[in-house]
Formats: structure tokens, sequence, C-alpha cells
């Protein structure tokens, strides 16, 4: 689905309800698939497991266990396809959407879900950028505002599972989005 699409029950793409007058769309957007991958589910790290535990079974197999050792590449290789299928979809299904009063993300791969994060709520927001020019903005909230990590997750900051701080994650263009929301914070103080 792209920005040009409706999703079937959304008026606005990624958005539950069309937006009251005086509030404008100023960026949407979603994660991009290979940093999401890498990040969120560990795609490198799981394959250099995998690898390092196939390769000491194979060094290891007699003759007649190497087909043990076929069963167990199949298996890795099963399990890598479906952590990579997980963050595909869950780039597939996740919109972000900056407007001029609030966040809103519609994250969920089986059940979704639409935060509302108006700007009220934002204690502040971070960057964080990666060499391949990805990067996630994950946004602290206000006082005593609260969101369970596990409803969050991947599109949390990654460890702060206490105080949970939904993320824009694997963003391909951060450094301008992150310009943006902050422009936007600071003319909601305004």
């Amino acid at each position: 689905m792209t920005a040009g699409d409706h999703h079937e029950f959304e008026p606005i793409w990624g958005l539950p309800e069309e937006l009251p007058p005086g509030e404008t769309i100023l960026w949407q957007g979603q994660p991009q698939f290979w940093s999401l991958a890498r990040r969120a589910y560990h795609l490198v790290g799981l394959s250099a497991y995998f690898a390092l535990v196939l390769g000491w079974l194979f060094v290891n197999a007699s003759p007649s266990g190497l087909s043990s050792v076929m069963l167990a590449v199949g298996l890795a290789l099963t399990a890598l396809c479906l952590f990579a299928t997980l963050a595909w979809l869950a780039c597939r299904t996740s919109v972000y959407t900056i407007t001029s009063q609030r966040v809103v993300m519609r994250i969920g791969i089986a059940l979704q879900i639409n935060l509302n994060l108006p700007f009220t709520h934002i204690a502040s927001a971070q960057l964080k950028t990666y060499r391949d020019g990805t990067g996630d903005i994950p946004l602290q909230l206000a006082g005593d505002q609260r969101i369970a990590y596990f409803l969050l997750w991947p599109h949390a900051r990654p460890w702060h599972v206490r105080a949970p701080q939904p993320a824009l994650r694997s963003l391909a263009d951060v450094e301008e989005v992150a310009g943006l929301l902050t422009r936007a914070l600071r003319a909601s103080l305004d």
C-alpha cells in the first residue's frame, strides 16, 4: 500500500478518521524493510548465529549424520524466512503520520491500532541515525502517559521497557522528518 492508496476502513491513508478543520498532514511514511528487519527483528544476528551453529554441526557430523545437518539448515532457513516475513508485514501495515497537531501511528499486523499522540502528550523527541541513512525518532511521553511496550513493539524505542517510548522506526528520510517534527512541536507551543 502506498500513500495514494486507501485502506478499506480509512478515510485518509493511515488515519482512522478525517482530520478536524485547521489540522493538516505534514508528513506520512512507513518503516524501511531492511532497516527494521535488521534492527528490530535482528535478522543479521540470527543469520550469524545459525551459520555458527550449522557450521559446528557440519564439522562435527559423521557422513551418516549429514541428513540431520540438512534438516537443521532447513529449519534455520524457515526461521529466518519467518522473521523476514514478520518484518515485511510490519513495514507494509504500519503508517506514521505527523500532522500540525499530533503524531498518529497505525501499527499492528493482525490487529491494527491507531495511536493518537497529541503534541501536548509528547515531552520530547529524539533522533537516532544509522550508517545506512535510516533512523528512528523515539517520542518520550509527558507526565504519567504510558503505553505498554509489547503493544508498541517493534515501534518502540529498544530496551526502554519500564518507560516505553513510541518510536517512528527505520525511516529513510529520518533527518528531514525529525526537522519537520521539531518545527511542528515548536509551532504548537506558540
